[in-house]
């Protein structure tokens, strides 16, 4: 197995504001573009020649990943002129594959932060001798995802979109994003337009008879498109539930890059990470949040579960709980931000503006 196709062309824009300035595989996760997370997990897999698919933003992966040679892979990388839907994108990079007709492809998705067992479901793929195979994962509520049933030898026999009703949900397995396809499949996929592999792609292949298998592995696997989600998968690659060889640092309750300046008295856990060059003031309190490169966190700011864009500052005293800020954003201080609030890049937020409980 050398070879995998990453799609990162996705706008994100359940993610913004952190996807602004940033398309989203490259917002720092655990101190590196999340991208780089998948990039190192794919080759200790084995995998060695790697295609990104890229569409929004793309002109900033090739400047920061370059050849992949620093990674110990071959990266190439081709650019959507027009969105063409995660069939499209694969089919639309299939002419820079070396495999064969029947050799397996590794496909992911550029949004998931998964501790999937890349070689065994390599092996589930050559074992079964399937056209393609799937990464399953089971969730509590499957009423947000895909639902993929499978017979007792793992074959997949229906593909069902999002469940309305109770009796709709016939199994708790989903799609989880990561796929191995016979070659020879992927040359099949139609070109010049939009195609969606969940919606067309498995449910065609499904009707011609085609033999899909599902592998079930429900280890670690967070879908990335929230702010909150985000925050909470930056902080277990932090504390060591998400493995990643990427990680810069010793996993723990804290991860604080080199070039970042944290006051003596602050206190950091629950997988809080100090970008580079980011200030961090005395007395201050962060759990479970990302302050990205450049960022400022006066005295005494308590923050929790949140994330601060480069370049941000956040005043002294001021709170923020399950709060995003935009790159380079102001709050001034003694506000109080809760509940998912997101400000925008370079917004200025004077002291005392909003708050959730008295000021005294």
């Amino acid at each position: 197995m050398t070879e995998a196709i990453l799609l990162v062309g996705g706008k994100g824009t359940r993610l913004r504001p952190l996807t602004v300035r940033t398309p989203k595989p490259m917002v720092p996760a655990a101190g590196v573009p999340f991208l780089t997370h998948q990039l190192a997990r794919a080759r200790a897999a084995g995998v060695e020649h790697i295609v990104l698919a890229t569409s929004y933003l793309a002109e900033v992966f090739e400047p920061y990943f370059g050849d992949g040679s620093d990674l110990g892979l071959s990266i190439e990388y081709v650019t959507e002129e027009e969105p063409l839907g995660t069939g499209g994108a694969i089919r639309n990079v299939a002419s820079r594959l070396h495999s064969g007709p029947e050799d397996p492809v590794l496909i992911f998705n550029g949004d998931i932060l998964t501790g999937l067992d890349i070689q065994a479901l390599v092996a589930t793929h050559d074992d079964s001798g399937a056209d393609v195979s799937l990464h399953l994962t089971r969730v509590a509520d499957p009423r947000a995802f895909g639902l993929v049933p499978t017979d007792g030898t793992g074959r997949v026999t229906a593909f069902l979109e999002k469940p309305q009703t109770p009796e709709e949900i016939v199994t708790d397995q989903i799609n989880a994003g990561a796929y191995v396809f016979r070659r020879s499949v992927i040359d099949s996929i139609p070109t010049g337009r939009p195609v969606s592999v969940e919606r067309e792609t498995f449910p065609d292949l499904l009707a011609a008879g085609a033999h899909l298998q599902g592998m079930v592995d429900s280890t670690y696997w967070l879908d990335l498109g929230t702010p909150q989600a985000f925050v909470r998968g930056s902080a277990d690659l932090v504390l060591g539930r998400a493995p990643s060889p990427a990680v810069p640092g010793r996993c723990g309750d804290r991860l604080v890059l080199d070039t970042a300046d944290v006051a003596p008295d602050a206190k950091l856990t629950g997988g809080t990470v100090i970008g580079a060059g980011a200030t961090v003031g005395e007395g201050a309190r962060i759990h479970g949040s990302a302050v990205l490169a450049g960022a400022v966190v006066e005295p005494g700011a308590v923050l929790t579960d949140s994330l601060i864009g480069e370049n941000a500052r956040i005043g002294a005293r001021t709170i923020l709980t399950d709060a995003f800020i935009g790159d380079g954003a102001h709050i001034g201080p003694d506000n109080e931000l809760r509940a998912g609030a997101r400000i925008w890049c370079d917004t200025k937020l004077p002291a005392k503006t909003i708050r959730f409980s008295s000021d005294q």
